[in-house]
């Protein structure tokens, strides 16, 4: 593209080698796609459930948020962060234990909310 088509705010960040665009760009499916990359997020996100201080028979409601869109797997995230296998978390989705407005199984990078019930 020419330099002229850029507009002026985003042609300045550019210049100015902008970090927050530089991370902008790097989350955008479009650019990830045209340019064949992928972002290897490993150890990049922590599930905090603030230890094992809960007792057995408490429902617990976990709000996940995200600060960049980093894809996890709810299942992984949820069994690591509760000190659970995987197993054992899909079961709990099957006895409806463990329950969310989204889909938990595959890849999400939005912010969602899980109810696990002992």
């Amino acid at each position: 593209m020419t330099v002229r088509t850029i507009p002026p705010e985003l042609l300045d960040r550019l210049h100015d080698n902008d970090p927050g665009l530089t991370a902008e760009l790097l989350q955008d499916p479009d650019v990830q796609r045209i340019n064949r990359i992928a972002l290897d997020w490993s150890g990049a996100w922590h599930l905090d459930t603030g230890g094992s201080d809960h007792p057995d028979g408490e429902t617990i409601d976990v709000s996940v948020r995200f600060a960049a869109r980093i894809p996890v797997r709810p299942v992984r995230l949820i069994a690591e962060g509760c000190g659970l296998s995987r197993g054992e978390v899909e079961r709990l989705i099957v006895q409806g234990k463990l329950v969310s407005a989204v889909r938990l199984s595959g890849k999400l990078s939005g912010d969602f909310t899980f109810t696990l019930k002992h």
